[in-house]
């Protein structure tokens, strides 16, 4: 009994580990205010996204997670306004990210645009009790524990960018570094550096890396995606990519529906020892953009 206990304690602390890890969506090479608040999207009034993530497909009690953004532009003001929701689940236990977020566009010079960005988080962390098994199911011990709690946060991020390059640097749960409560969310950091070919050929090529580091992980990701434009006016189809340390690599593809909705999917498979109960992780999103309104001021 005693040992069948400790069993179920060490199980408890590998789920809350996974469970306070950073999320990752592939499809952040393609959305980077997925993980950044000063990622503004310029080139429409509002963008919507919605993201599902199956992670280690077969694998008992694997992560899922849910994600739903929305930013709104304004020209006049240089500035974004944006709502990111993402919850995710591991066996019992349930974290949910709830950001709204401000983000400002500086011109340094007729090529170069220096964005900030602010984000405040309201986090949720709670546990599915009906789904522990526990030899003592009656003994408060076991449950002790898990006791649901709320959280608030705040992320800040920077981004310089121009036609082609972009460069970047966020942290997540700032609040994580001052206070002990918020160690249910760790402080996150991310500093990345991409290139996107724009040019009018039928085929345009991108690249990027970014270093990710949570709690005590360090992790290191590259991507290479190509861009697949029947004419200079179409918008391209996309084919990449992504390979993270340690030991996974994804496939992303990516199509315009029309010109307002988007269908981007992502595979990646773990060559490390969860391969053996594993699958592989599917991942799928979906984007509307909303058109600007320009309004004729000599009529």
């Amino acid at each position: 009994m005693k040992k069948t206990f400790i069993l179920i304690l060490l199980n408890l602390t590998a789920i809350m580990l996974f469970a306070q890890s950073n999320i990752r969506l592939n499809n952040d090479w393609n959305k980077m205010y997925i993980i950044n608040p000063a990622s503004i999207n310029d080139q429409y009034l509002a963008e919507f996204n919605m993201a599902t993530r199956q992670q280690w497909t077969g694998f008992q009690g694997s992560p899922t997670t849910l994600f739903a953004s929305g930013t709104l532009y304004i020209d006049d003001l240089y500035t974004q306004f944006g709502l990111k929701v993402m919850q995710d689940k591991i066996g019992f236990t349930s974290t949910t990210n709830i950001d709204l977020t401000y983000a400002y566009a500086a011109r340094v010079n007729d090529d170069w645009k220096l964005n900030l960005g602010l984000g405040l988080s309201f986090q949720m962390l709670g546990y599915d009790v009906s789904k522990v098994i526990s030899p003592t199911p009656t003994d408060p011990t076991v449950l002790n524990g898990l006791i649901n709690k709320n959280n608030v946060n705040s992320d800040i991020g920077f981004e310089l960018t121009n036609k082609n390059y972009k460069f970047g640097l966020a942290g997540q749960n700032i609040f994580t570094l001052f206070s002990p409560v918020n160690k249910m969310f760790p402080n996150t950091n991310f500093v990345y550096a991409m290139y996107h070919d724009s040019s009018h050929d039928s085929f345009n090529l991108g690249y990027g890396v970014c270093g990710i580091q949570y709690s005590n992980i360090y992790q290191m990701e590259f991507n290479l995606t190509g861009y697949f434009k029947p004419n200079a006016s179409t918008n391209p189809f996309q084919l990449g990519l992504v390979y993270r340390t340690w030991s996974e690599v994804g496939l992303l593809f990516g199509f315009d529906i029309s010109h307002n909705f988007r269908v981007s999917y992502s595979y990646d498979y773990n060559f490390s020892g969860i391969s053996n109960a594993s699958f592989g992780t599917h991942e799928l999103m979906l984007t509307y953009r909303l058109d600007k309104v320009y309004k004729c001021k000599n009529c």
